[in-house]
């Protein structure tokens, strides 16, 4: 068999399903043919957190809306579930791929990113390590409608355009470094595009870094700022949102959590790996 039609059957075809109600409908999907690699979602922090269940739920997301083959949860700390018991356990032929570890996170992430890569490096199965969720527009969509959730904006649904109510300028929190910012201030531009209002971007273990995005705000003429954590719940800096917020005198939006965005990103992010995977 030539490497070509090799590619062609292992590869997971795409469809389009019928369209379905709601904010969503009409994604696009991945069809994975029986025997494709697995998909694992890498989670931060242990299995007993609060984030176990929402990355179960976007497990769940995946298989039912875009790849109709099972996926699975694999944490990063803690002996219950661990990702490298998860690879572990696994058995495929040993120049077969058994499985894409897609990292459950915004953006990339040095800490989260290396356990991964040790984890895929360590597993007696081949294994490859696919690119975090964001940033992507997506990301930019989820924010917008945790914001709406929290009565911080809301979309015209009529005129495709987007009103904001309580909040006139943003400040997208999220985890990490100054590299992790540069990151964020992609999905910053592409929120405030949708907002049609100043979004600004700081790391949330910078408090002089959130004082100083909610000044600019202020400065612009944002009478009121909002926080939209640039997470998804099982990061351990979510603790710090709501003290980012009140610090600064702003309401905040929830962490993204299992939103459909992020099951279509991890789907795209293992789709993309397996193809560099099979091409190499």
């Amino acid at each position: 068999m030539s490497p070509e039609s090799q590619a062609s059957e292992a590869l997971p075809s795409r469809r389009r399903r019928a369209p379905r109600g709601g904010r969503h409908r009409g994604d696009e999907s991945f069809l994975l043919p029986p025997g494709s690699p697995a998909l694992i979602l890498a989670v931060p922090g242990p299995a007993r957190q609060g984030g176990a269940e929402l990355a179960a739920e976007l497990a769940r997301l995946v298989e039912i809306e875009h790849t109709g083959q099972p996926a699975y949860v694999g944490h990063l700390d803690g002996d219950e579930g661990h990702l490298r018991a998860l690879l572990g356990g696994m058995r495929a032929p040993q120049d077969e791929l058994a499985a894409v570890v897609v990292p459950l996170s915004t953006g990339p992430d040095p800490a989260l990113d290396a356990a991964v890569r040790a984890a895929v490096a360590a597993a007696p199965v081949r294994a490859v390590a696919a690119e975090p969720l964001g940033p992507h527009p997506l990301i930019a969509e989820a924010l917008h409608d945790r914001l709406a959730d929290a009565g911080l904006a809301r979309a015209d649904r009529i005129r495709m355009m987007t009103m904001v109510t309580a909040a006139t300028g943003v400040i997208v929190a999220t985890p990490g470094d100054a590299t992790a910012v540069r990151q964020a201030e992609v999905t910053s531009v592409l929120l405030a595009s949708r907002l049609a209002a100043p979004v600004f971007t700081a790391s949330l273990a910078d408090e002089a870094g959130v004082r100083a995005a909610a000044e600019q705000l202020r400065a612009a003429g944002a009478a009121s700022v909002a926080v939209a954590p640039h997470l998804i719940g099982p990061e351990p800096e979510g603790r710090l949102v709501p003290a980012a917020a009140a610090a600064v005198g702003a309401a905040h939006a929830s962490p993204l959590g299992a939103h459909p965005a992020l099951a279509r990103l991890a789907a795209l992010r293992y789709v993309e790996a397996l193809s560099m995977a099979l091409a190499d």
